[in-house]
């Protein structure tokens, strides 16, 4: 079940040893833009297993001594709400916690860029807030000339009209908690001043995926593509490295485009020809050199692409996605040459659905299946009833299981559901007595403390991270909510779990 396919203390050595000798190559000054996530990077986890989500913060405190970091956020993101899916927070929020995350882990942070600022209203109350928590923010307004007039972009009107942050360390870290969040832009106006100032600073480009030296086609690159489908991106040769080189790579679209106006740019600003000969040279990762086992990734990457398949056909039920996006996610899935059953947990859960409808005999009931993986690969399930969502009842088979205890055995004593149907239904007007995931995690830690059973049972909690769950529907907030405490890996057919349009 756990087989490890990408090896972490190889890739931290090759990784650290790879940056710090690409900042020599700018007298020790470099912008270094780091894409995906910076912290908790469960895509990579989930795709190269044995991939620490936390390998990036490790490698950066090898660097203590040489890196700080600036955080940027994208105006437009902070105004709409952005949201983090695998988190389920707005991105303004993320940040907060990537600071205080990055304040634990011992790692200085410069600054945060606010960028794209357009005076939106929501922007401007981040500001406020940063500024009043003695965060040193920073505005960057759209640049002007971007992306044609390298003239005025490179010019005291363009990059020069954006504020000047201060730094101290040779390598400068700059990331943020999203695509699009203006952090090439950030690198390039820091490289401006800097030139301006005498400092020969360089910049380089820190993206864990597409992995450049696996096929076009390998399933960790596609997966890449999946994991991107609501914005486009396509993995694609690099020309310009094959054509300097002789050596192929993949990069994506959206970077192979921007190249030649970014080598010029890079020219412009520094006044000297660019050591960059595409995009792939501009890249300093290694993430290819630490896969120890191709086989176990490739399966891992394609679980993936069945995952973002079924997250975009639910994100378009409830509105957040286009018919484009499911439609690009359907193809890769055909790409593999897999299916969404190929995922194990799917067909149970549906089977646990059916089972459920047959044996009652009401008519107008929305029946709903949950299955759970174990770490040892038994499989767990678990369907809705007038007490608990399916969610629920998986759960607690699935602690009763790995506890050993016998499935007819009670975890909930009978006063504490009680107690909490009565909340929901008689005091805070609720149309269902049904305890969500959230419910019933709080229900056992209650009956834990005068139920021994129910505290061996809660001790397995623990077990359940990274286990694969799928649901028959679309899960409530409060299985939405519990269901990612856990840490488990969860997908759900993009089926609604009751008729009504307002859940209370």
């Amino acid at each position: 079940m756990n087989k490890i396919g990408f090896d972490n203390d190889r890739y931290l050595d090759e990784q650290s040893e790879y940056i710090i000798k690409r900042a020599e190559n700018f007298q020790n000054k470099l912008y270094l833009e780091f894409g995906g996530k910076l912290v908790f990077d469960y895509h990579a986890s989930r795709i190269l297993p044995g991939f620490d989500p936390n390998v990036k913060i490790r490698l950066l405190q090898r660097l203590r001594d040489r890196a700080e970091i600036i955080l940027c956020i994208y105006a437009g993101d902070i105004e709409r709400k952005k949201v983090r899916a695998d988190f389920g927070i707005t991105y303004d929020t993320d940040m907060l916690r990537l600071i205080d995350d990055l304040r634990e882990w011992g790692l200085s942070v410069a600054g945060v860029v606010i960028t794209r600022f357009n005076e939106q209203p929501a922007a401007v109350q981040f500001k406020n807030r940063l500024e009043r928590r003695d965060v040193r923010t920073y505005i960057h307004r759209a640049t002007k000339g971007y992306p044609t007039d390298v003239d005025m972009i490179a010019s005291d009107e363009g990059y020069g009209a954006n504020p000047y942050i201060e730094t101290t360390k040779p390598i400068v870290v700059v990331s943020a908690p999203g695509p699009g969040s203006g952090k090439m832009g950030t690198c390039l106006s820091q490289l401006y001043h800097d030139h301006r100032r005498g400092l020969a600073s360089g910049y380089s480009k820190f993206e864990t995926f597409p992995i450049w030296n696996l096929p076009l086609k390998h399933p960790i690159n596609i997966a890449y593509e999946a994991a991107t489908a609501d914005l486009g991106d396509s993995n694609m040769v690099d020309s310009f490295h094959l054509e300097a080189h002789g050596e192929p790579s993949v990069n994506y679209n959206r970077d192979i485009e921007i190249f030649p106006v970014l080598k010029r740019i890079l020219e412009r600003v520094t006044g000297e020809k660019s050591i960059y000969q595409s995009p792939t040279d501009m890249g300093v990762n290694r993430a290819g050199f630490a896969i120890v086992d191709d086989a176990v990734v490739q399966a891992a990457a394609i679980q993936e692409i069945i995952r973002r398949y079924f997250r975009y056909r639910c994100e378009y039920a409830l509105g957040s996605a286009d018919r484009k996006t499911v439609e690009r996610a359907e193809l890769l899935l055909k790409e593999v040459g897999a299916e969404p059953e190929g995922r194990v947990v799917v067909v149970p859960a549906r089977e646990a659905a059916e089972k459920a409808r047959k044996n009652d005999k009401g008519r107008d009931s929305i029946y709903c299946g949950a299955a759970l993986q174990l770490p040892d690969g038994r499989m767990v399930t678990g369907c809705n009833s007038p007490l608990m969502h399916a969610a629920s009842s998986m759960l607690l088979n699935a602690i009763k299981t790995l506890a050993g205890l016998p499935d007819e055995m009670n975890l909930l004593g009978p006063n504490v559901i009680e107690s909490i149907r009565r909340l929901k239904q008689d005091l805070l007007n609720g149309k269902s007595p049904s305890l969500d995931l959230e419910e019933t995690l709080i229900a056992l830690s209650v009956s834990a403390a005068v139920n021994p059973a129910a505290e061996l049972a809660m001790e397995k909690l623990p077990e359940l991270r990274g286990c694969e769950v799928h649901l028959s529907h679309i899960p409530s907030p409060g299985d939405e909510v519990g269901l990612r405490r856990l840490g488990a890996n969860v997908t759900s057919d993009a089926d609604f779990a009751s008729h009504n349009l307002f859940l209370t």
